[in-house]
């Protein structure tokens, strides 16, 4: 028996989900998830678009900075260099410090330094920092090597930055100037970093603007379309549920059609020509043809036994006791039914139990029954849809057994837990492997597929553990007073 194997939900009953059950489409789920999923995009969109602002603000603010710095050179800084500046000649200092202070210095450049060939600071706004030296960096020399002009933002750990450490973050541009006599400096800028989150803000601000009225004009043109698909999906789902229903009342109708015909017909004929081949018998014996008694009876003993056979296929086929007796009796007809075939099934109904074999002496007739000696039956409670539904999955769980899985003992019991009936059906068979036939259903286990339809159509939990070699076992819960 399948003891180690863990249980596979088919079928999880209303008010629960699982994974194999095709829940109902509600619109507003569908139309819940889009929103959810319109929000999440929303926040990566936007978490991505500040990113990638900044960077390109910064970038932009960047390039600025060096353009600035190559206008100032050009316009204000180069004509007013003079051969001096190089000796701190006072003169020269004076001249360019009022042309920085008037037209460099401002909101945004906050520092303005020129430097020599050798690292040292030949002028500066802060006068602390004139006459010091710092070794060039590799980018700096560069420069000066062949000329252009570069930004990056400032390292303010450097030494040679220790005065512009109050002022926040800062972006540095630096180009080479010349003297009137040639010699070569490092002109160099500082500004404000404040202009990076400032541009960064404007682009985020259009950026945003135009992709959440693209995302929103998407969503509401995606509305119509999203409602349709969810109503043509949804009266699909309805009408499978319909298609179905009316597949299991034409199956019931059918086999009533069947048994009816059968049961009215041939068996009726059988049991004719069985008394018929009786009396002959005795006839026979009485006449001057004893000879001929004996195959008589044979012939009416095989007629006998042919009517027995059918009464258990018209068992199997439509249960009349469902009807008239309730389920326990239909139950016991059913096992009693598949033991004269030769099956070996226990039968447990709540607290009584009913053994059946090939050697069991249970009726075979479709009207007869044993009943459980119980106080009550254990499906009271249960309407005829719940009664047909664990009738209709005991047998194909009970055939399964016998013609596919090639048990040689079943278990089949049926019980109350609180306000539920509980049936379950086991046996020590071939077993098979749930989920692969799920997805891709062997011969002989179509059926699997059809029980959680119908488990599911009627808010019934079925569960199946199996594995090969390990047996099969089956649960069927129905709540009592649907």
């Amino acid at each position: 028996m399948p003891l180690e194997v863990p249980w596979t939900t088919l079928s999880a009953g209303r008010g629960a989900g699982v994974a194999h059950e095709q829940r109902p489409v509600r619109t507003w789920r569908v139309f819940g998830q889009l929103a959810a999923a319109a929000g999440v995009v929303l926040v990566v969109v936007a978490v991505l678009g500040l990113t990638a602002s900044r960077r390109i603000a910064e970038q932009e603010s960047v390039n600025g900075a060096a353009r600035r710095t190559d206008l100032v050179a050009d316009a204000v800084v180069q004509p007013t260099l003079q051969d001096g500046i190089v000796t701190s000649d006072p003169a020269a200092v004076a001249a360019l410090d009022e042309a920085v202070r008037t037209n460099v210095l401002g909101d945004e450049v906050v520092r303005v330094k020129v430097w020599d060939a050798d690292g040292r600071i030949v002028y500066s706004d802060d006068d602390r920092l004139v006459g010091r030296v710092f070794p060039l960096g590799v980018d700096e020399s560069a420069v000066l090597a062949d000329p252009t002009t570069e930004a990056e933002v400032s390292d303010l750990s450097r030494p040679e930055n220790v005065y512009e450490r109050g002022q926040g973050k800062l972006l540095e541009a630096y180009r080479p100037v010349w003297t009137p006599d040639g010699t070569p400096l490092l002109f160099e800028t500082y500004s404000r970093y404040d202009v990076v989150t400032e541009r960064s803000t404007a682009l985020w601000r259009g950026f945003s603007g135009v992709t959440l009225t693209s995302l929103l004009l998407f969503v509401v043109l995606m509305l119509p379309v999203l409602w349709t698909l969810v109503d043509r999906l949804r009266r699909a789902q309805q009408n499978r549920e319909v298609l179905l229903q009316h597949a299991v009342e034409a199956s019931e109708e059918e086999r009533r059609r069947i048994a009816a015909t059968l049961h009215d017909g041939v068996v009726q004929e059988l049991v004719a020509s069985s008394f018929a081949l009786a009396g002959a018998a005795e006839r026979a014996e009485r006449s001057s043809a004893p000879e001929l008694a004996q195959p008589l009876r044979e012939a009416a003993g095989t007629v006998r036994a042919s009517i027995q056979g059918l009464r258990s296929l018209l068992v199997d086929i439509y249960p009349a006791s469902l009807q008239t007796s309730g389920l326990d009796a239909a139950l016991t007809d059913l096992v009693g039914g598949l033991a004269a075939r030769g099956a070996a099934i226990d039968l447990a109904l709540s607290d009584a139990a009913v053994s059946a074999s090939s050697d069991a002496a249970l009726p075979a007739g479709p009207d007869a029954a044993v009943s459980a000696s119980s106080d009550a039956a254990v499906s009271d409670g249960l309407d005829a849809a719940g009664e047909r539904l664990v009738y209709r999955v005991a047998q194909e769980t009970l055939r399964n057994a016998v013609t596919h899985a090639r048990a040689d003992q079943i278990a089949v019991s049926l019980t109350r837990t609180g306000a539920d009936v509980v049936l379950e059906v086991t046996d020590d068979g071939v077993g098979f492997e749930v989920d692969e036939t799920l997805v891709r259903p062997q011969e002989g286990h179509f059926g699997l597929r059809l029980l959680r339809d119908l488990a599911s159509s009627e808010g019934a939990e079925l569960k199946v553990r199996s594995a090969p070699g390990c047996g099969t076992a089956w649960r069927l819960t129905v709540g009592a007073g649907r």
